[in-house]
């Protein structure tokens, strides 16, 4: 019986992959447990492993494509000469049309025993650039639900929203948190166990915590906390969101106590989090943190926000990059271009709207609270540098772990 080779959704906030590389060719034996395709996350590369022992007998989706999670990828049979009737499995799991196969994939299964001609692997959903445009049908929906067509995810041709992705919208905003009369947060959770809450930075989701994830998942719920306006994220008319305004959002997320890591304004949420709500804090750990933004920070805020409003998200990446990453990481292409592409995709989620009142939430914050971190009375670590020893200097049970190149926003 065919297995079928899906992308899996790897993380609390992956919506979709991109095939990297298939490491073995078809017709090939694979057993259980052996690397099949390496994917791309947002900000990873993985490794996707056979659930069954077989013959790579079918190819789906191509390298460089990338497509929803859950998409069907590829098949192995039992065996080289199993009738396979490639387009009949697709229709079965969701996969990919048959309508004929590319030159390269076509010669290698002609290649393989017994094995029939290929389908070809469906399109992937174009990426997001300048105004994207809405089916008649997808806009009359969003206009009865009230929905900001801007704001959903567009899985038709050249990023079409289609009236399906708005229904898959509506979806998932029925899991949103409420926080406020009226307002209520994207809060993608993960694992079981004592909660951690994640606190992005400016201009970024609960995806910028891909990598720890994981690892903090094994044994604890983890819950990512989108700020007002990005994401699915409601984004109330107001002239700031405020960093106050914030904390009490994220206080509304869970009654637990609860061990905060926040990066960059993130952090700056968690300090506050930590002075107006101590009894929801366990303990801190604050991300290349800052109690008053310095000229530099104030400067890459603004062409942030000018930027957001005039060019697309790929452009906006490649400007804010040399801002995040060290020169050394910059000369390797493929990981710079891995990150580039994670990066858009997570500024996509952010309107240049909701980016301009984060940014004067955190003008008005800075500077406000350096006096009283005295009074965080809860075990606190800072991950950063150049000039983060000023924070743990003033916090009573703190200590630092210094990392090159910490300047992040």
């Amino acid at each position: 019986m065919p297995t079928a080779i899906a992308m899996p959704r790897l993380g609390m906030t992956m919506e979709e992959g991109r095939v990297v590389e298939w490491p073995v060719a078809l017709g090939e034996r694979v057993e259980k447990g052996q690397t099949v395709v390496i994917i791309e996350t947002e900000k990873v590369e993985a490794e996707i492993e056979a659930t069954a022992s077989g013959f790579f007998r079918h190819i789906y989706v191509e390298a460089d494509e990338v497509v929803p999670c859950a998409t069907l990828l590829g098949a192995i049979c039992d065996s080289p000469d199993e009738e396979f009737d490639a387009a009949a499995f697709a229709r079965e799991h969701g996969g990919p049309a048959a309508s004929g196969a590319p030159a390269a994939a076509e010669a290698a299964a002609a290649a393989a025993p017994g094995a029939p001609a290929a389908a070809a692997p469906r399109a992937a959903p174009a990426r997001k650039a300048g105004r994207v445009p809405v089916a008649p049908a997808a806009r009359a929906l969003a206009r009865k639900l009230g929905i900001d067509t801007a704001r959903v995810a567009g899985t038709g041709p050249g990023g079409r929203v289609t009236r399906a992705d708005v229904e898959t919208h509506a979806a998932a905003r029925e899991a949103l948190v409420e926080v406020a009369p009226g307002v209520s947060l994207e809060v993608p959770a993960q694992g079981e166990g004592d909660p951690v809450l994640l606190l992005p930075g400016f201009g970024t989701d609960a995806s910028v915590f891909a990598r720890q994830v994981p690892a903090l998942a094994e044994t604890r719920r983890v819950l990512g906390v989108n700020p007002r306006g990005v994401g699915l994220s409601d984004a109330p008319e107001q002239a700031h969101y405020g960093v106050a305004q914030a904390a009490e959002d994220a206080a509304a997320v869970t009654a637990a106590p609860v061990d905060v890591i926040g990066a960059s304004l993130g952090a700056a949420v968690a300090v506050e989090l930590a002075l107006a709500r101590p009894e929801r804090v366990r303990s801190l750990t604050l991300v290349t943190p800052f109690v008053e933004a310095g000229p530099r920070l104030l400067a890459v805020i603004d062409a942030w926000c000018r930027l957001a409003a005039e060019v697309g998200p790929d452009t906006l990446a490649r400007a804010l990059l040399p801002w995040f990453f060290s020169g050394g990481f910059l000369a390797d292409d493929a990981a710079r271009e891995r990150t580039l592409r994670g990066l858009a995709q997570t500024l996509a989620r952010v309107p240049a709207a909701a980016l301009a009142r984060s940014a004067a939430g955190l003008h008005a914050w800075s500077g406000s609270r350096g006096d009283a971190l005295a009074n965080i009375a809860v075990p606190t670590l800072v991950v950063g540098g150049g000039g983060d020893e000023l924070i743990v200097g003033k916090v009573p049970d703190s200590r630092l772990r210094v990392h090159v190149h910490p300047h992040n926003v």
